[in-house]
């Protein structure tokens, strides 16, 4: 079964594992897992914040930076179809006690400045005032765009007019660096706060970071523990994560397999392919998206309806181009 469904989907290396079975471990919650310590380090680098914390889950990464920014009964202003409006369960409403303010940003996801200045909304007596803003990078639902660095600052320094703070949703960070041919740190420069994930296009089995300034992390360690990600003996999860880090320099290879993948799709009449900026190709379908998925199941290829008549495909490094040319025979197959 080839599986386009999600580049979470990755499975470990036997280089990864190996790594796992070898890691020096102790107690995290203590700060006393040396691999943790080290996959910290190297990601703060990486990115060139002040620290950084390891966490289980994009989202639960997501969460704590909105718990940490901000008071609760605040508004947050996000992009209306990011992922932490549509597919975080309501979790800023649920653990920040964020009220949310969504702003219909442009057919690529980008919010601009002047949505930024017109969204927010002074405190006083009867208005709770404006307490984050959060960009997404790439944007997921639109198919996995990559937003360039002056975007992000443009928005950014919006919100730091009114002294609001600023987090990054960048679960596919490193996709959008790679996309755009900029270091990491060009998108994450502007912003206060930053999550990307080890457990997408990096390969890794479990985890994501969030970073940002020290005393921002120290804060955010409390919430961790506050939300159940206080985890203990995690150097067998975060040193597959170490590993993965190195797998930002092969994102490229995703990318291509994307464009060969839509160039495929786009050679029938029937279906109408979204030009992939990174690893996600969008496809309108004839047929309601469950039925296609559900009829390309029986060829041998896994997608996932995107909505009524889109699907998604995502690439990864588990997909080759040969994986690739058998997908679009499929697809021809289906339709």
């Amino acid at each position: 079964m080839l599986d386009f469904r999600s580049d979470t989907v990755t499975r470990p290396d036997e280089a990864m594992r190996e790594a796992a079975h070898d890691a020096e471990v102790g107690d995290d919650v203590y700060r006393e897992d040396p691999t943790v310590n080290e996959l910290e380090a190297r990601a703060a680098d990486v990115v060139e914040t002040d620290a950084a914390l390891y966490v289980p889950t994009g989202t639960m990464g997501n969460q704590i930076a909105a718990r940490t920014h901000t008071e609760r009964g605040q508004e947050a202003l996000v992009e209306c179809e990011s992922h932490v409006y549509k597919w975080e369960l309501g979790g800023f409403a649920q653990h920040a006690g964020l009220q949310t303010r969504p702003l219909d940003g442009d057919d690529r996801g980008v919010l601009a400045p002047e949505q930024v200045h017109d969204g927010y909304v002074e405190e006083d007596g009867h208005r709770p005032g404006t307490g984050l803003l959060c960009l997404e990078n790439t944007h997921n639902s639109k198919g996995g765009t990559a937003i360039a660095p002056g975007a992000i600052a443009a928005a950014a320094e919006a919100a730091h007019e009114h002294g609001v703070p600023v987090h990054l949703d960048g679960a596919r960070l490193f996709n959008a660096a790679a996309a755009l041919d900029v270091p990491a740190t060009d998108l994450v420069d502007p912003v206060d706060s930053v999550m990307f994930c080890l457990s997408k296009g990096l390969g890794a089995p479990v985890g994501s970071v969030l970073a940002g300034p020290e005393s921002f992390i120290e804060d955010a360690r409390r919430v961790r523990k506050l939300l159940g990600g206080g985890m203990r003996q995690a150097g067998v999860v975060a040193a597959p994560g170490l590993l993965a880090l190195e797998n930002r320099d092969r994102l490229h290879e995703d990318h291509a397999n994307a464009r060969r993948l839509a160039g495929g799709l786009a050679e029938y009449d029937a279906l109408t392919v979204q030009e992939p900026e990174t690893n996600i190709v969008l496809v309108e379908t004839p047929d309601p998206a469950e039925a296609f998925v559900e009829a390309l199941e029986g060829e041998g290829v896994l997608a996932s309806p995107f909505g009524d008549r889109q699907v998604r495909f995502c690439t990864h490094l588990d997909v080759d181009g040969e994986a690739v040319d058998a997908a679009v025979d499929a697809v021809g197959r289906v339709v």
